[in-house]
């Protein structure tokens, strides 16, 4: 039996063509379509051209939103001795060493975002089964590996993304907040793709970008002309 589609996104469907949109025309059309009963967020649904099976065709990198996420990142750091104060004088929102990493087995999880000093993983790889599955597991390439702490502290709470190509190819980041103005998510979404762009894996081949969508947490996808957002050229100023 199929998925009973409600009035409200039946009617928001009736507005969407089975076309690309001009980027700008996409977001403003986002906007109008995000007429849940809470601040709904802006997300990106991007198909590649690629196998993540193959260790060469993985994409997984950051990004930094010009114009943030919309959201307050509570930030953990796991670390010891005098990082751990670095952690705390730098803004962390939580901080600790061993006693952090039992707290988390124990179910301790009021954060969004897990970075941790490089002698901490050996320890911290214990929690691979609690972490791996919420996606907040300490990697090097999404940038939560590191001892420059009170950068990663500030790059993260200030709109900076860990993105990754899931099993099938697709992208899904949210990009910030449908309050913001479609020049601001403009912005957003293409330092996004430029993101995907300069990080094409190595054994990419073919044509990367297959079909970009747009929508509100509870909206209908918006198709958007791939080929206009990549010829942009956007400063902050736009």
């Amino acid at each position: 039996m199929g998925k009973k589609i409600s009035r409200r996104l039946q009617a928001l469907l009736e507005k969407v063509e089975d076309k690309d949109y001009d980027p700008l025309e996409a977001l403003g059309l986002l906007k109008e379509m995000a007429t849940a009963k809470f601040p709904e967020a802006a997300e990106a649904h991007i198909r590649l051209g690629i196998d993540p099976k193959y260790t060469d065709q993985q994409l997984r990198t950051t990004v930094v939103l010009p114009k943030g996420t919309g959201q307050e990142v509570r930030v953990a750091v796991i670390a010891r001795g005098e990082k751990v104060t670095e952690a705390s004088s730098g803004g962390a929102d939580v901080f600790g060493s061993e006693e952090l990493i039992d707290e988390i087995q124990k179910g301790r999880m009021d954060f969004d975002k897990l970075i941790a000093t490089p002698d901490m993983m050996p320890q911290v790889a214990k929690l691979g089964r609690i972490l791996g599955p919420r996606g907040l597991m300490p990697s090097p390439k999404g940038g939560t590996v590191t001892t420059n702490l009170a950068g990663a502290i500030n790059e993260f709470k200030a709109g900076k993304l860990e993105y990754r190509a899931d099993r099938t190819g697709i992208v899904h980041v949210m990009f910030g907040k449908v309050s913001f103005t479609s020049e601001d998510l403009l912005l957003n979404l293409k330092s996004l793709q430029e993101s995907i762009d300069r990080n094409r894996p190595s054994g990419a081949k073919g044509r990367y970008w297959r079909t970009i969508y747009v929508a509100s947490t509870m909206g209908p996808s918006i198709r958007v002309d791939i080929n206009t957002l990549r010829e942009m050229k956007l400063t902050e100023t736009t």
